[in-house]
């Protein structure tokens, strides 16, 4: 047998098992047909393979199944700018799109690091979160767009109910994260939008001592603006 004979033949099992109803866990564990699934999606999104993707969910795959590393399908789709499979998933009614891997990253943020507005803004039709649950200190959409300055998707969540002042674990800010890559428009964005220029991380730098770390005297000369105009006379 050929090895494009064995795909076939193992497409054709799996098409049985699911007309069968077997796809799911049962009481032995993973079915042989399943493991076989598993390996099928995870390849064929990785190449953008939409058909694939679509065969495999339209025999009752999971939409929100995770790679051996914590990772879900839609994380993996946008990381490997699979848009194809990417906007095929997000249409899955059973989608759960806030779903986090173990680093507590989500499809959105990945979305805006990467600039893909229309996958976040579907994202966010879908109901994805534009901020981390509860008010406990954690990485956020806002924090990843800034990150690579895409001006638009930091409008777009900030339209969105964004806290344009939300702490990382270790207490980064979006405003820290646009000044220290340089971004100036972003930084002007995000002040406007009533970021705090005095804020401190972990380490005790502001957004202001980051660009200058960084020799990006462009953006530092607008986050000095800022703090200057915050200052009350007498604490020049």
């Amino acid at each position: 047998m050929t090895m494009g004979q064995a795909l076939s033949t193992r497409r054709r099992l799996l098409r049985a098992a699911a007309a069968l109803g077997v796809l799911g866990l049962g009481a032995g564990g993973i079915p042989p047909a399943r493991a076989g699934a598993f390996t099928d999606f995870f390849r064929a999104l990785q190449t953008d393979d939409v058909g694939e993707v679509r065969e495999l969910l339209r025999q009752g795959f999971d939409p929100n199944a995770v790679d051996r590393r914590g990772n879900s399908a839609l994380y993996l789709a946008l990381q490997n700018h699979a848009l194809k499979v990417a906007r095929l998933l997000i249409e899955q009614p059973g989608l759960h799109p806030d779903q986090r891997n173990p680093e507590g990253e989500t499809a959105l943020m990945i979305a805006c690091l990467r600039g893909d507005a229309d996958l976040a803004a579907a994202l966010v039709r879908r109901g994805a979160q534009v901020n981390p649950p509860g008010r406990a200190a954690a990485w956020s959409a806002l924090s990843y767009a800034a990150t690579n300055g895409h001006d638009d998707l930091v409008k777009f969540l900030l339209a969105h109910g964004a806290r344009v002042n939300q702490e990382a674990p270790n207490g980064t800010t979006p405003l820290m994260m646009a000044a220290y890559f340089g971004h100036v428009s972003t930084v002007r964005l995000l002040l406007a939008a009533g970021a705090d220029p005095k804020l401190r991380n972990a380490m005790g730098f502001t957004a202001m001592d980051l660009a200058m770390k960084q020799s990006h005297r462009d953006t530092a000369e607008v986050l000095g603006r800022a703090l200057d105009a915050g200052r009350k006379p007498g604490q020049w």
